[in-house]
């Protein structure tokens, strides 16, 4: 990629003076030289000083054969600066509870990476293209907790 058309302040942003497009992809790469997409900058959480992927917990929940779907976020926190939210859309007919949830993680994630807040959906705020809108759940999620946002200015 060469630039944005017409759009040069767009094109400095993602591409550096090397020639690098920074796309806001965050990947590892494996032993074998594999690279796996894990998430995305603008969706990390930061808990306590920790780097946290939401995309990471993500994945790791989807193993829960009661969840059909999920979406995770963070929030404001006080003491964490942010704390991990987890949206759970269940399969149908089944039930669960923000117990059974966070004792799934226990002992298989980073302590710090369990959700501290669980919140059992129908559906998530979506695009007209289908994409999860993090930002309309962060929202929602404020006001449904009595949640303060930190000012840093």
């Amino acid at each position: 990629m060469i630039g944005y058309w017409d759009d040069p302040e767009k094109t400095a942003e993602a591409v550096d003076e090397g020639g690098w497009m920074h796309t806001g992809d965050l990947a590892t790469i494996d032993e074998e030289g594999y690279c796996n997409i894990v998430g995305r900058i603008k969706d990390m959480v930061i808990r306590g000083g920790e780097n946290v992927f939401p995309r990471e917990i993500e994945e790791y929940l989807f193993r829960h054969p009661k969840i059909e779907d999920v979406s995770v976020i963070g929030v404001p926190d006080p003491k964490f600066g942010e704390e991990i939210c987890a949206w759970v859309k269940l399969r149908a007919g089944e039930w669960s509870s923000h117990e059974e949830i966070v004792s799934f993680c226990r002992g298989q994630i980073a302590h710090y990476k369990i959700p501290r807040y669980v919140k059992f959906v129908d559906s998530f705020p979506m695009t007209v293209t289908g994409k999860i809108q993090k930002f309309e759940m962060r929202k929602a999620m404020i006001a449904e907790l009595s949640l303060v946002e930190a000012k840093t200015a």
